[in-house]
């Protein structure tokens, strides 16, 4: 049986009223993190999105995915653990894939549509 090593989505929510450069190190820091004790496999910007839900009287957010590879768990609870308490962290999700799972969409170039765009194309 070949050893596998499994690919682990991390997708963070981060506060768009935060610098960009808060926003920025929060994923150099993660990305470090990673490199650390693993591999990135690539990583995604989707930019400011509508979120589906309000989340502490936020309605957006600033998308962002990192692929990587997981050096052991500890990596995996030292993201948990610091993502958890960064104010400008909204959410965060980390989700090991199945073998298979295809790559992530490039959201990057897509408009997302927001709600009052909708309504006013009826």
């Amino acid at each position: 049986m070949a050893d596998h090593t499994p690919i682990y989505d991390l997708v963070l929510l981060l506060d768009p009223s935060a610098e960009d450069a808060t926003r920025a190190k929060i994923v150099a820091d993660a990305q470090a993190a990673i490199s650390g004790n693993g591999e990135i496999v690539g990583t995604h910007e989707w930019g400011t999105r509508a979120m589906a839900y309000e989340i502490d009287k936020k309605t957006d957010a600033v998308y962002y995915l990192i692929q990587f590879h997981a050096g052991s768990r500890d990596l995996l609870a030292e993201l948990q653990r610091t993502l958890s308490i960064i104010d400008a962290v909204i959410r965060f999700r980390i989700i090991k894939l199945e073998p298979g799972t295809p790559a992530p969409p490039d959201l990057s170039k897509a408009a997302p549509v927001f709600e009052a765009e909708a309504i006013s194309e009826r």
